[in-house]
C-alpha cells in the first residue's frame, strides 16, 4: 500500500486547513491511522490517531483544534485543523498500520508529507 497526502499550504493564524491522506493498494484491514508532523529542525510529533474501532486521540498541543476522520468508501483519512498557530508550521505526514490480503504481517507505511505554513 502507499499513501498520498494533499491539502497543505499557507494559511494565516486562526485559519483552517483540511489535509487528506489517500490510501492506495492492497489494504485488507486497517489497524491504526495516524498523522504526524515535523517542524524544521525538530523531532517528529504524533498529532492524531484513529483506531480501527473509531477511537481518536490527540496530544494537548492540538486537542480541541485538530480532528482526524476517515471516509472508508473513498479510502481517505482527513485531518481537520482549526485555529491554526505559527507553531503548527510543519511537514504533516500520514501513517497507516494495516494487514494486506495475502499476509498475516502488520505493515507500516508512510506518506511523503505535505507542508503546512501558518504565517501572516
Amino acid at each position: 500500500a502507499y499513501l498520498e497526502e494533499s491539502g497543505g499550504g499557507l494559511v494565516q493564524p486562526g485559519g483552517s486547513l483540511t489535509l487528506s491522506c489517500r490510501i492506495e493498494g492492497d489494504v485488507e484491514r486497517i489497524h491504526v491511522m495516524e498523522w504526524y508532523r515535523q517542524p524544521s529542525e525538530k523531532q517528529r510529533e504524533l498529532v492524531a490517531r484513529l483506531t480501527s474501532g473509531g477511537g481518536t486521540s490527540y496530544p494537548g498541543s492540538v486537542q480541541g483544534r485538530f480532528s482526524i476522520s476517515r471516509n472508508s468508501a473513498e479510502n481517505v483519512v482527513y485531518l481537520q485543523m482549526n485555529d491554526l498557530k505559527p507553531e503548527d508550521t510543519a511537514v504533516y505526514v500520514c501513517k497507516l498500520q494495516y494487514w494486506s490480503s495475502d499476509s498475516p504481517t502488520l505493515y507500516d507505511t508512510w506518506g511523503q508529507g505535505t507542508q503546512v505554513t501558518v504565517s501572516s
